[in-house]
């Protein structure tokens, strides 16, 4: 038994006629997508530590507390240096800062404006975010942190 087709122009209505979200999604989606392209808008305004860490003192953020009492970088050291060398192109020198940062600042540059966009729009555009791709994409960056910092404690880096 065949069934007809849909009628022309049913399939591309099923993503534009969906019904757009109420205010508070649209404000989240703003708000969050908004706080990420505002990180990276600060990074520019920051001079990537030759170091590779200590950045974050450009904002008159204290030094890391790990590192002064340990004498150790924490996992989180270096990642303000690395979203500072994203934001300029230099992608080698924000994975060797950290390359957990240097994941979330280019996820950041893609996640923001869509965020944005979607909220301004009130529907996802492009398609809504698969739930196991954002869970990868999160232990992701946490397993690639952790194992840099473990890397950097054990071999000396």
């Amino acid at each position: 038994m065949s069934y007809p087709s849909p009628p022309a122009g049913l399939a591309t209505c099923a993503r534009a006629c969906a019904p757009r979200w109420r205010w508070k999604e649209r404000v989240i989606a703003i708000a969050a997508g908004g706080v990420l392209v505002a990180l990276l808008a600060t990074a520019t305004r920051l001079e990537p530590s030759s170091a590779g860490l200590g950045t974050h003192q450009q904002l008159g953020l204290p030094p890391c507390t790990v590192l002064d009492w340990f004498g150790i970088r924490c996992p989180s050291c270096g990642m303000t240096t690395s979203w500072a060398h994203i934001v300029r192109g230099h992608v080698l020198a924000a994975m060797r800062a950290n390359a957990g940062g240097a994941l979330l600042a280019l996820a950041a540059a893609v996640c923001g404006p869509w965020l944005v966009g979607s909220g301004s729009a009130g529907r996802w555009l492009i398609g809504r975010p698969a739930e196991w791709l954002v869970l990868a994409a999160g232990l992701t960056v946490i397993v690639i942190t952790l194992v840099q910092w473990t890397l950097r404690l054990s071999l000396g880096w």
